[in-house]
């Protein structure tokens, strides 16, 4: 029987820029020039100059909040956000929201405008590419948690906790809840830590010894990859995050 890793979906790349309202200048200190290595040397200034201080803060916000509107439905991860089918509906809401905002913010400023740009790419399923991509992640993440807690280190745990509970979102409700469990383990595990070893002064491999790592373990084996013929495939690093954009765009001086 064939199971399913992931949810369907759509990848959503999202990038919203602001532009105008700043004013860039270049002072030249010292051309460029040959040095006495055989190198090149050159050193200059830039100087920034923002129009209307108020009106660009007020774009600043504006772009801050039309971007929240399209994240808040989504999960973040390495390849960019991720939006179950389920949530498709309230995409749609939040993309219209997003343009909105910007909208409102462009019709009554002077020196600025704030634009979104979104796209979306349908996830399936059964796409071998996407369960890989997603289930790495995961399995990546749930082992940088078993890391921290061998090392003691309660900021690693917390850090790679966050961001595998962000994603967890897009995998089966049985995988998810597995995944579940290990980051409560890890958060646990981690208040521990801060409570035995850097308050109290234990030692940390004391603490770390009793430390039960075993639904990490099964959380880790539940995101396996599988190939078509349900051979372990090895671990590819995820690439990194080129979704999900925000650009500043200043005027031309």
């Amino acid at each position: 029987m064939k199971t399913s890793t992931i949810k369907p979906g759509v990848l959503v790349s999202l990038k919203t820029t602001l532009s105008g309202g700043v004013n860039y200048k270049r002072v030249d200190l010292d051309p460029d020039h040959a040095t006495d290595t055989g190198g090149r040397l050159a050193r200059w200034e830039t100087v920034r100059e923002i129009v209307d201080a108020n009106e660009y803060e007020q774009a600043t916000a504006a772009r801050s909040l039309a971007r929240g509107a399209v994240v808040k439905v989504c999960h973040a991860s390495s390849f960019g956000l991720l939006c179950p089918s389920e949530r498709e509906p309230q995409l749609i809401e939040a993309i219209a929201d997003a343009n909105r905002i910007a909208d409102a913010f462009n019709v009554s400023a002077n020196q600025t405008r704030v634009d979104v740009y979104v796209l979306v790419g349908r996830v399936a399923s059964d796409d071998v590419e996407a369960v890989k991509a997603i289930s790495s992640e995961v399995r990546d993440l749930i082992e940088t948690m078993q890391l921290g807690i061998k090392q003691a280190d309660p900021e690693v745990i917390r850090e790679a906790a966050n961001k595998a509970r962000m994603i967890a979102g897009m995998l089966s409700d049985e995988v998810s809840g597995k995944v579940a469990e290990a980051i409560n383990e890890a958060r646990k595990t981690a208040r521990a830590i801060v409570k035995r070893v850097e308050k109290a002064g234990e030692d940390a491999a004391g603490v770390v010894a009793i430390c039960n790592m075993e639904k990490l373990d099964a959380a880790r084996f539940a995101v396996l990859d599988l190939d078509g013929d349900g051979t372990a495939v090895e671990s590819v690093a995820p690439a990194g995050r080129a979704i999900d954009l925000d650009f500043t765009q200043p005027a031309k001086g």
